[in-house]
């Protein structure tokens, strides 16, 4: 039966040659990919305007994590570590698929409200293109 429960989808972070690791308490993930911008290339003797397919926008990327700040091996230490240089980053789904990425990471806490959770948000701006893993059939 097709459908995939997102339970267990995880952010991996890899730092230079070191191995890649989990980031741990996961509550959201983007839309991955994006549209391209629509390049107008209507002359004067089109009756209608017409388009090419322009350079894709993802846009930034916002990934939502459950606050932890209690160790140096936390997630909102670890990400405000890689704040300001590019790092690679992969989404890897329950069913093993990956989307990996280099981007940098812009770190800030969400607002607070009585009787919630404290969470963060992420947002990656891309420096490459997804490179996707389809699982092993």
């Amino acid at each position: 039966m097709p459908g995939l429960l997102s339970k267990d989808t995880e952010l991996h972070y890899k730092s230079g040659t070191s191995a890649w690791a989990r980031i741990d308490h996961l509550m959201s993930v983007p839309d991955m990919g994006g549209d391209p911008e629509q390049v107008e290339v209507t002359t004067l003797q089109d009756g209608v305007k017409k388009y090419i397919s322009g350079i894709k926008d993802p846009g930034s990327l916002d990934f939502q994590f459950l606050y932890d700040n209690s160790t140096v091996t936390s997630n909102f230490r670890i990400l405000k570590g890689l704040e300001g240089t590019t790092h690679e980053f992969k989404v890897i789904f329950p069913d093993t698929s990956e989307w990996a990425f280099s981007a940098q990471a812009s770190v800030k806490m969400d607002g607070a409200e009585v009787n919630a959770a404290l969470t963060f948000t992420v947002s990656f701006m891309l420096q490459s293109d997804f490179e996707v893993t389809n699982p092993e059939e």
